[in-house]
């Protein structure tokens, strides 16, 4: 019998793909904005695509927000595009 892969849909590009294959972005209880690497922190999560593209069409189209819940300020934008960055360049 062959595993069940977990799969979840990019919120910028809306493709599905494996779950491992995906990056998380949580907003704790303390609604904090963070990515998750590990993807097993507790939060509300969102999914998306490890490339900038799909984090800048998740902010364009506010997928991100209507997923975590929350309106996300430029700051925390900021930081998470860094940080996908420097992800990518891995």
């Amino acid at each position: 019998m062959t595993k069940k892969i977990p799969m979840r849909q990019c919120v910028g590009c809306g493709e599905m793909r494996s779950k491992k294959e995906l990056l998380r972005v949580i907003r704790t209880g303390e609604d904090e904005i963070l990515l998750d690497a590990t993807g097993k922190k507790n939060g509300r999560g969102a999914y998306l695509c490890p490339n900038g593209e799909c984090l800048g069409k998740a902010l364009k189209g506010r997928g991100l927000e209507r997923s975590l819940k929350i309106s996300i300020p430029k700051e925390i934008i900021e930081n998470l595009t860094k940080e996908m960055e420097a992800i990518a360049a891995r």
